[in-house]
């Protein structure tokens, strides 16, 4: 049996709030680049060399890629023999540590009186447990341009997989500009209720532009894709080609009454970062 002290995991945790703050991953970066490439707006093209350029002054000077450092995610993957005291805290501990070393801004409120709690804890931690005995630690940061416009439906079985394209596209259309585009697009199907939404994030954090291993799905992601481009919100939501880098799908069997859906949409600075401990 394996141990991994409570210091260490807040430590990870605190450079990970940071990193993911201030360095886009490297996919994210190069799918701008192809985006650029592709775009036919000249407005298109501009907005999208801005952020391509906001993202090298950030890495390079060490600031953060956005005003809205976001609210917490740790999605961890628990090896079983693994050995971890007061993991809840330490978690916590390692956002706030990261968001003061970082001078990150606190945006987490009580949800009614918004009382901040000026340490932009508490986060949100989702936890797995799988084989062997090592502990993977990925930390999401999500703005809430993006979240506020993300949706989860109950459809009917009848509605199909037309009914999940027409879902996803007309909440992508209604987004507009909101959400900062170009956009990805994650997206849950199956389940329940919270299994679609929690579907619809995970997607989010595959590497960008990697597409489902299943034929069936990966065809259902490249037909949004094409369609959700295909509707000429264009970059920052001034018109062009370019309004999504990517959709990402994530399945799971439902109930035979039922057809969940969610839609998880994050702007173009897809910020996470990962280490395996």
């Amino acid at each position: 049996m394996r141990r991994i002290g409570p210091e260490r995991i807040r430590d990870v945790v605190a450079q990970l709030c940071i990193e993911a703050n201030y360095q886009l991953p490297k996919e994210v970066i190069q799918a701008l680049r192809k985006a650029r490439r592709r775009e036919n707006s000249s407005l298109g093209r501009e907005v999208l060399d801005q952020l391509i350029e906001n993202a090298r002054i950030a890495e390079e000077g060490v600031y953060p890629l956005c005003q809205d450092t976001g609210m917490v995610e740790v999605f961890l993957e628990i090896g079983e023999r693994i050995r971890i005291e007061d993991l809840e805290e330490a978690v916590q501990e390692g956002v706030r540590k990261g968001y003061r070393k970082g001078y990150l801004r606190k945006s987490i409120v009580s949800p009614l009186n918004r009382k901040n709690t000026k340490n932009n804890t508490p986060a949100i931690i989702h936890t797995k447990i799988v084989k062997g005995e090592r502990l993977k630690i990925i930390v999401f940061i999500k703005g809430f341009g993006s979240e506020n416009v993300s949706a989860t439906g109950m459809l009917l079985p009848s509605q199909g997989r037309e009914g999940v394209v027409e879902f996803v596209l007309e909440k992508v259309r209604e987004a507009g500009a909101d959400p900062c585009p170009p956009i990805v697009v994650g997206v849950g199907i199956g389940g329940t209720l919270e299994k679609s939404s929690l579907l619809a994030k995970e997607a989010l954090l595959r590497p960008l532009g990697r597409h489902h291993a299943k034929k069936e799905i990966r065809s259902l992601e490249k037909e949004l894709l094409k369609k959700i481009n295909g509707l000429g919100i264009g970059p920052s939501g001034l018109g062009g080609k370019i309004t999504s880098l990517a959709v990402h799908i994530e399945t799971f069997p439902t109930h035979i009454a039922g057809l969940p859906v969610a839609v998880n949409i994050n702007c173009h600075a897809l910020r996470y970062a990962r280490k395996i401990i």
